[in-house]
């Protein structure tokens, strides 16, 4: 049997900064450029609840800038400290690869703006929990990760009836250079990643990719990874 092609998703240049603004229901200023990309594989193990997702993603010479847009129910967002367990809340997630090897960043972000990163080198699972090589991204780093977010905060009891939310972020290239070096976003580099979709109410799980990880409950597959082509 033919292994499936791999996805490819277009980074193209922005023409102007992308708005942080993370409105709801408008035409996001600055985003026009953007490829619309969909999270359309969903786990055998989710339920009914798999919410239209899209995401654009761009770039200039200092950033990435990435925006998700959901159509969710069952909305909760309980966590509010940098590097929590924001997987559990509703959450959306860009795990990028920049450079040729393994190692790779998860942005895990709350739809109350709440942020994860880890760098992560070998993402073996340990027997007492986290992998086998990886580091939090240091705070110095995640205070340059911009992020604007449609909901006004935490929602600690879900929100069950269809809701839309928005996350918009700019991540700097200097935080991709510092943890590996060079990092190429000429026109034609390819990098490599994955977005997907998660949490909320555990009531109604859900676990959503743009590129299929397969069998395993796990999303730390970079070799499931879809390509990442500049333009």
């Amino acid at each position: 049997m033919s292994k499936t092609p791999s996805p490819r998703y277009t980074i193209h240049r922005a023409s102007r900064p992308p708005s942080l603004a993370a409105e709801v229901g408008t035409r996001p200023a600055g985003w026009d450029r953007a490829e619309v990309g969909q999270i359309g594989n969903w786990h055998a193990r989710s339920g009914s609840h798999r919410p239209p997702v899209y995401f654009r993603v761009l770039h200039d010479r200092q950033a990435l800038h990435v925006r998700f847009d959901v159509l969710d129910r069952h909305i909760r967002c309980i966590q509010r400290r940098p590097q929590s367990n924001v997987c559990e809340d509703s959450c959306v997630e860009f795990f990028v690869q920049p450079a040729p090897g393994s190692a790779y960043f998860n942005f895990e972000i709350s739809a109350a703006g709440t942020l994860l990163l880890y760098y992560i080198e070998d993402p073996r699972r340990c027997p007492t929990g986290g992998f086998q090589k990886f580091s939090p991204v240091a705070p110095e780093w995640l205070r340059q990760v911009e992020i604007g977010h449609s909901l006004p905060g935490l929602v600690r009891r879900p929100i069950d009836e269809p809701l839309a939310w928005s996350i918009t972020y700019r991540i700097p290239l200097a935080l991709f250079t510092a943890h590996l070096g060079a990092c190429g976003v000429a026109r034609g580099d390819v990098w490599h990643g994955n977005f997907y979709k998660c949490g909320g109410d555990p009531a109604f799980p859900h676990w959503g990719m743009w590129s299929d990880v397969g069998r395993p409950l796990n999303f730390h597959q970079p070799q499931a990874f879809g390509e990442l082509i500049f333009g």
